[in-house]
């Protein structure tokens, strides 16, 4: 078999599912704008700088599922997918994983998003398999913790691996597609590595080891 992997935020979608996450919960009064938006700034800042505490941003990610009616949860999830995500998606990006899917590839996306938020952007984009970092539930409920290794970094390496052996998978190729310098220990990984609208780090690097660069804006 031959995969295709992705990145999802800034990658497939034209913006990052969490910001605009955020951005729903505090337009719609169910975090406090002020101190939410000072908070992931910073996060947003060690993520570009590639100093990011994966397990402390989980966590503050996370925060607005604790103990909350999965079924309002679900309520909101959808208005924010109608409200936020539909509109940022790339007709570019679902032609690139067709003309995957044509080929004959399996598709993966792969991201250190939560999974209660990328999982339905995933489905919206037509792939059904995706890594993304897991969320603790307990008797139904969303606890507000991560669990399990987060998918960012040196993390989406291993959560690859573990995810192919646990699928008994052994591709032939794997290409992989994203936007941040944070997944380069993974680029470095793969047979065909592709820098999306990439940051400038990403550019660099692939500029040094002739990485393909394109854009699906």
């Amino acid at each position: 078999m031959k995969l295709a992997i992705f990145d999802l935020d800034n990658t497939l979608i034209a913006g990052d599912s969490d910001c605009l996450w955020g951005e729903y919960l505090c337009e719609q009064g169910f975090q406090d704008p002020e101190i939410y938006v000072r908070q992931h700034e910073q996060y947003y800042k060690d993520y570009v700088a590639g100093v990011l505490d994966i397990h402390d941003f989980l966590e503050f990610q996370l925060k607005p599922l604790k103990n909350v009616d999965p079924e309002i949860l679900s309520i909101r999830r959808q208005e924010y997918l109608e409200q936020k995500v539909k509109p940022i998606l790339l007709d570019k990006a679902i032609n690139l994983i067709e003309e995957h899917r044509q080929k004959g590839h399996e598709l993966l996306i792969i991201t250190a998003t939560n999974r209660f938020i990328t999982e339905p952007i995933a489905e919206l984009l037509g792939v059904h398999d995706l890594i993304a970092s897991d969320v603790e539930i307990i008797d139904g409920i969303y606890t507000g913790k991560p669990v399990g290794i987060p998918s960012y970094a040196k993390g989406k390496v291993t959560r690859l691996k573990d995810w192919l052996k646990e699928h008994n998978k052994q591709p032939q190729e794997i290409w992989f597609y994203s936007d941040s310098h944070n997944d380069i220990p993974l680029l470095k990984e793969v047979d065909h590595a592709i820098a999306v609208d990439p940051d400038e780090q990403l550019r660099a690097e692939a500029e040094k080891r002739a990485w393909p660069i394109i854009s699906l804006r």
